[in-house]
């Protein structure tokens, strides 16, 4: 637990929080969520279903005023597909709406009850919810985004790239205006390790696994960031999926932050972390600029 507080940084009124919380079997995510100042905004819904299994839930934020129509954006968390909870990722949702967006942020079922591609399958029922769904919170369903961190980075990329599971879900992939990966793993062939083959070895054809393999002249845009001091996901899958994008002639945009590790360029989205770079302004510039939406006067 010491080492996980002193990895995150974080204000020494929140690493006593941590560690009070944690000696309550709180985990020191959900203590970080529990803790952090959030962004002025509006959660307009919680625990909405858009599928039969419990994993299949969501929760929507709003910007703190207005009515819209705002861009949608649907944020997908990491965990190495085996952990991950929406509730401890509302300062995410919360930071993306406080940028101008109605953010939807989904649960999605995780291995072991599952395995590749069921966890896609759930994303894109996701995005097809807020498409169908949006309108209704003020947001735009023409003018969708995705994003996600880690394996979440995974995942959306891959909706992004591979139309079929948009299409299978009832989403037109022209929807999709952006997408922005952090720290994602698009390129991790052979499977390696303890997780990957867990999770993907079961599947047909394994290079459909990958993000790279679709890299395509019609992809919507690509916001890739990676932070340099990342010892959990290698460098190059960033490097390797942008260089091929822009091979096929996608739009994309690279962003390497020196002294951000794996953990950290999500946080550093939060208040408390966002001084160590500048990962929202980047990341919601970018989509923005993609949804032809303009920043928020708070601003």
């Amino acid at each position: 637990m010491p080492s996980l507080v002193r990895s995150l940084r974080l204000p020494a009124m929140l690493v006593l929080g941590v560690a009070a919380l944690a000696l309550g079997a709180c985990s020191p995510l959900t203590a970080f969520a529990n803790l952090t100042p959030t962004d002025p905004s509006r959660k307009l819904a919680g625990d909405v279903a858009y599928g039969p299994d419990p994993r299949q839930a969501l929760d929507v934020y709003a910007p703190a005023e207005g009515q819209g129509p705002w861009p949608v954006a649907v944020f997908f968390y990491g965990g190495s597909w085996e952990d991950g909870r929406r509730q401890d990722y509302g300062w995410v949702g919360r930071a993306l709406a406080a940028e101008g967006f109605l953010t939807v942020v989904p649960d999605y079922r995780l291995h072991p009850q599952v395995r590749f591609p069921a966890f896609l399958e759930d994303g894109a029922g996701a995005v097809a919810w807020a498409a169908n769904n949006a309108e209704r919170f003020g947001g735009d369903p023409q003018r969708i985004v995705l994003a996600g961190h880690s394996a979440g980075a995974y995942n959306a990329v891959m909706l992004a790239l591979d139309e079929d599971y948009l299409k299978s879900a009832g989403v037109d992939p022209q929807r999709i205006r952006a997408v922005a990966g952090l720290a994602g793993p698009y390129d991790f062939l052979p499977l390696t390790g303890e997780i990957t083959p867990k999770v993907f070895g079961g599947a047909h054809d394994l290079s459909a696994t990958q993000p790279v393999a679709f890299a395509d002249p019609n992809a919507p845009p690509a916001f890739l960031a990676a932070g340099a001091e990342d010892e959990v996901v290698e460098l190059k899958d960033t490097e390797i999926l942008a260089r091929r994008l822009s091979q096929a002639g996608a739009p994309v945009e690279t962003r390497i932050y020196p002294d951000l590790g794996h953990a950290g360029i999500v946080l550093a989205l939060s208040r408390p972390l966002r001084g160590r770079a500048p990962v929202l302004d980047d990341t919601a510039d970018f989509l923005r600029r993609h949804t032809n939406a303009a920043a928020p006067k708070s601003r």
